[in-house]
């Protein structure tokens, strides 16, 4: 099975999405914020750095319970914004 590359902007994504976890994660370690989330430091450190953008949705699930973050703040803080609607997200990511 060949996996389509990623496009620029679900890269972007993946890039926003860590540094808003390393944000949440503060002064935590990664392996504290990991075991919490039930996956390993590895795969959170892939996550933070961009080189895993695409996660599941149930770890990224996970490391929110963890980090104390809500679903929604991370889709309204990862999702691109709507054309000249500065802070809403794109509809296609919303829906």
């Amino acid at each position: 099975m060949v996996r389509t590359p990623l496009t620029p902007e679900e890269r972007e994504r993946g890039e926003r999405l860590g540094r808003l976890l390393r944000e949440a994660r503060g002064a935590r370690s990664m392996t504290d914020v990991a075991a919490s989330a039930g996956i390993s430091a590895e795969t959170l450190r892939k996550i933070e750095t961009g080189r895993a953008p695409t996660p599941a949705f149930f770890t990224v699930a996970a490391l929110a319970g963890a980090l104390g973050l809500s679903m929604d703040e991370l889709i309204g803080r990862c999702a691109p914004e709507a054309p000249g609607v500065p802070g809403a997200p794109d509809a296609s990511i919303a829906a």
